[in-house]
């Protein structure tokens, strides 16, 4: 019985949690989204739309570990930042690379999005190493 409660508790919990993100309904929505949650420090939001494997997690790690490191000020300023879409490149119709600064650092940056099992999700390992 104890067992039975438990998983019904863990399945609401996690339906729960993934009922606070839409899922994106293109690949701009969910670039975006995962910009801004890294831009605010919401990396469970970052991580949501972002492909789940080991060197994204790894990357998404890094960048955590670098704004956790950054001043308050840094941080509300990053938070307060608008996203600036330099090119939205549809490279075919499942994969998008999105070329974007913010407006507090400026900064060239690109995302890798990917059309996975009807899904749209960041590929953040191509930001490292460029491969498509």
């Amino acid at each position: 019985m104890k067992v039975a409660y438990l998983i019904i508790l863990t399945l609401a919990f996690c339906a729960c949690d993934n009922a606070a993100f839409p899922k994106a309904e293109n690949a701009f929505d969910a670039g975006r989204e995962f910009i801004d949650g890294c831009l605010k420090g919401d990396f469970n939001r970052a991580a949501f739309y972002m492909i789940n494997d080991e060197e994204n997690n790894k990357g998404l790690l890094k960048i955590k570990k670098d704004y956790n490191a950054k001043t308050v000020e840094q941080k509300q300023a990053y938070s307060t930042a608008s996203i600036i879409v330099t090119e939205d490149a549809a490279i075919n119709d499942s994969i998008h690379v999105i070329s974007y600064m913010n407006s507090y650092d400026k900064i060239a940056r690109k995302v890798k999005v990917i059309l996975r099992s009807g899904t749209w999700q960041v590929d953040f390992k191509y930001t490292f190493n460029g491969n498509l």
